[in-house]
């Protein structure tokens, strides 16, 4: 057996049934001998995003792997990774590397050696009987702990030398799981009981551990509302009585004002907590914290914490059911904020309502999003933003429902991503309706990927909300702007989409946002990919800025 037959075989054991790849790498040709189905991407940087895209949707069962030649191929792969690393996708990263008596030699380029930054693990295969032990490590990385990208080379003087046996010793490997300290759990339930306001803070690792019915029922008990970080969005049904939806860069109106003027003691699972406004809500100063995380990395790293938990936001989470229930008995608490979350949310949505519901033209990106969330279900799509301003116009408008219906990212941050995650998202979930939002600049960095979705049979649609301009950079490029029109792009990217071999409109009336919308849905539900094109305003104003007063 051959090194590329041993890799290919221990993927179908852990369960891949799809390689995204980019040429030249052998593995292509050998996965798709033993059953694989490969998506060749246009360029590495979109084929790792379509990777990352799989790995949230299945949360990691299975994981999204990509391969790709070494050289250029795995120099390209670099921003997708450094996505993946900062939002803790399990992917795993199969580069080609140069034959082992060059790799080391100027000015060749290692992966392992530069991408160790930007990985949870890497490592090469020295001698080709060192497969299993390489994968089985690599898989036990990619399933235990904290997730993330992993990265295991494969010189290509080695790829198609024999393993030395006929057979392949290679059992998948079962994630092991870590509960917190009881004693821990005792005095967090004993806090949350006690304070007068708390707040629930769910990052992405509650998608991971699958626990958003046992946070709903936490919530419940404690009477305790729910905000997300953006990688998190959708933990928490967002239609929800408790629901404060996802807070980094923009938050609504009750997510404002229960974080800021309400809160006491805010319990976060399954996150970070790491300063970065555009992804988690900065936490007010002097705020007690309680932090349930399953890497010790973040434990006191940004706030001064009361009580750590270390453990599987699962396990965490049921826990503190148990602490609570048994501290409570057949008590209730009265302290719910319901109708006071209703209200701060209606008084929002009508501050709103002019810009949502705008008939202007250019088409404003409000009214957009807003005809979108009235004729599409959430329950069954699954939506993703791009940087910049789609990002911050979606993400305090749109209710996600159901966990994963909705790819939140952001911490590493390149414009194009969404594209490739929301292909990758609709091969993990055929029967989802699948969207990504990207401006025009976005476009302009992925956008020939869309020909990728055409030639590979994936029904995504690509909402481009096509201003022309780079506004977000308004306040930042006044004068070369002025004397130069430096803020200026431009693109029918409908006709593009067309020519690529997909299905477009491009749409400058507001009063059709609604019907194009249904229109391009019902071609993806005849297999075709489409994309389509809003004509919109230079909005620059977002809902409750972070930082800003309420």
């Amino acid at each position: 057996m051959q090194a590329a037959d041993a890799i290919v075989e221990i993927l179908k054991r852990e369960g891949v049934s799809t390689l995204f790849c980019y040429p030249t790498t052998s593995l292509i040709e050998t996965a798709v001998a033993k059953g694989l189905r490969p998506i060749i991407c246009r360029q590495e940087r979109v084929g790792v995003d379509m990777a990352d895209g799989f790995a949230r949707v299945t949360n990691g069962k299975p994981v999204g792997v990509f391969a790709m030649q070494y050289g250029p191929g795995a120099e390209n792969a670099f921003p997708g990774i450094a996505t993946a690393f900062s939002d803790s996708v399990p992917m795993l990263f199969l580069p080609l590397g140069h034959a082992r008596e060059q790799a080391q030699v100027f000015p060749m380029f290692k992966s392992t050696r530069t991408y160790a930054s930007v990985t949870k693990s890497v490592e090469d295969i020295v001698l080709p009987g060192h497969v299993p032990a390489v994968m089985r490590r690599a898989f036990a990385a990619l399933k235990n702990g904290r997730l993330g990208p992993v990265m295991v080379e494969v010189p290509r003087d080695v790829v198609d030398l024999d393993i030395g046996t006929e057979t392949l010793d290679y059992t998948p490997v079962r994630p092991t799981l870590a509960a917190p300290d009881p004693r821990d759990v005792e005095e967090a339930a004993a806090a949350l009981l006690a304070a007068s306001a708390p707040m629930i803070l769910a990052g992405q690792g509650v998608l991971y551990a699958e626990a958003s019915d046992a946070l709903i029922e936490l919530a419940e008990l404690l009477q305790a509302p729910v905000m997300t970080s953006v990688d998190g969005k959708s933990a928490f049904p967002e239609d929800h009585a408790l629901a404060l939806g996802s807070g980094g860069n923009v938050f609504n109106g009750q997510g404002q004002y229960f974080l800021h003027a309400k809160t006491d003691l805010v319990l976060a699972i399954g996150c970070g907590l790491n300063r970065h406004q555009l992804t988690t809500p900065l936490l007010p100063k002097g705020m007690r914290v309680i932090h349930a995380t399953n890497d010790t990395r973040d434990l006191h790293k940004a706030y001064a914490t009361e009580v750590a938990l270390l453990g599987d936001a699962s396990l965490v989470i049921k826990s503190l059911v148990a602490a609570v229930r048994d501290r409570l008995g057949r008590n209730l608490l009265n302290r719910s904020p319901v109708e006071e979350l209703a209200a701060k949310r209606k008084e929002w949505l009508a501050r709103w309502q002019a810009k949502l519901t705008s008939a202007e033209k250019p088409i404003n990106p409000y009214r957009v999003m807003a005809e979108f969330m009235r004729v599409v279900d959430p329950a069954g799509a699954i939506v993703t933003h791009d940087s910049g301003s789609p990002r911050d116009q979606l993400l305090a408008f749109y209710r996600a429902t159901r966990p994963r219906g909705y790819l939140g990212w952001g911490k590493s941050h390149q414009l194009g991503t969404g594209l490739g995650l929301i292909i990758g998202a609709k091969i993990a979930q055929p029967d989802k309706f699948c969207v990504n939002f990207m401006g025009d600049a976005a476009f302009g960095m992925t956008g020939l990927d869309f020909e990728t979705a055409v030639r590979a049979g994936v029904p995504i649609l690509t909402i481009v909300l096509n201003n022309s301009t780079m506004a977000i950079e308004t306040a930042h490029m006044k004068l070369s702007h002025e004397r130069f029109r430096a803020r200026d792009i431009g693109g029918n990217y409908a006709n593009l989409a067309r020519e690529l071999g997909g299905w477009s409109e491009r749409v400058e009336d507001p009063a059709d946002v609604a019907n194009a919308i249904l229109r391009a849905r019902r071609q993806t539900e005849e297999g075709r990919a489409c994309l389509l094109e809003f004509v919109t305003s230079a909005e620059t104003v977002f809902s409750h800025r972070q930082g800003a007063a309420i």
